[in-house]
């Protein structure tokens, strides 16, 4: 029987106090130093978590492969860091920027629970939900391929791990955008010969 291909996906962490007061989408904004401190202990047990050997990925944003870095800091050897576009977050176009509150009125869509916008609504100049899906999901396809047996570990961004697992479980954008993942969290997929199963999602180390 053939071996699965393992995909480890892991948030980046969290991003500076500024830039969580506004829609970043795909801005390049920075990690929070005071935070990258104190969660030393989950990037320790994610450095022992993580399987070796194992090919990393990081997006074309900064605050990934400073994640990946800081992981290498708390005792994985340090490793190649292979950049893949399709994993980078949702883009939101002209909303990228904006202040939260002032969001709301222009959205056509009533905005969804956990999520500040539908699934199938589009920003001028962006990206809807379940566009990012159709992106993220041919971008894991292909490094399953690339990686027959392998394991993969990828530091990516909340909504491309949303948008992974759905294409996993086949599930639309608005109930993906259900489920919770949490900075430095883990989410871990295997593709088989018949399909993908979801082995864990959101899973926070040391916990």
């Amino acid at each position: 029987m053939m071996q699965p291909t393992s995909l480890w996906l892991i948030r980046h962490a969290l991003v500076d106090e500024n830039a969580r007061a506004i829609l970043y989408g795909t801005m390049d904004v920075e990690l929070c130093p005071t935070t990258l401190l104190e969660q030393a202990p989950m990037y320790r047990a994610l450095a022992e978590r993580l399987p070796r050997p194992a090919t990393w990925v990081v997006t074309p944003l900064s605050r990934t492969r400073r994640t990946a870095e800081a992981i290498f800091a708390a005792g994985y050897p340090a490793q190649a860091l292979v950049v893949e576009p399709g994993l980078i977050e949702q883009h939101l176009g002209d909303w990228q920027g904006l202040v939260h509150a002032d969001l709301p009125a222009r959205l056509v869509q009533p905005k969804h629970p956990f999520w500040p916008l539908a699934g199938t609504e589009r920003p001028p100049g962006g990206e809807t939900f379940a566009e990012m899906i159709l992106r993220v999901g041919p971008a894991i396809e292909a490094l399953a391929a690339r990686h027959t047996g392998e394991d993969v570990v990828a530091v990516s961004h909340g909504g491309a791990i949303r948008a992974a697992v759905a294409h996993c479980l086949r599930i639309g954008a608005d109930n993906a955008l259900h489920l919770s993942i949490h900075n430095l969290s883990l989410t871990r997929l295997e593709r088989h010969t018949d399909g993908w199963r979801v082995v864990c999602v959101n899973e926070l180390p040391g916990y």
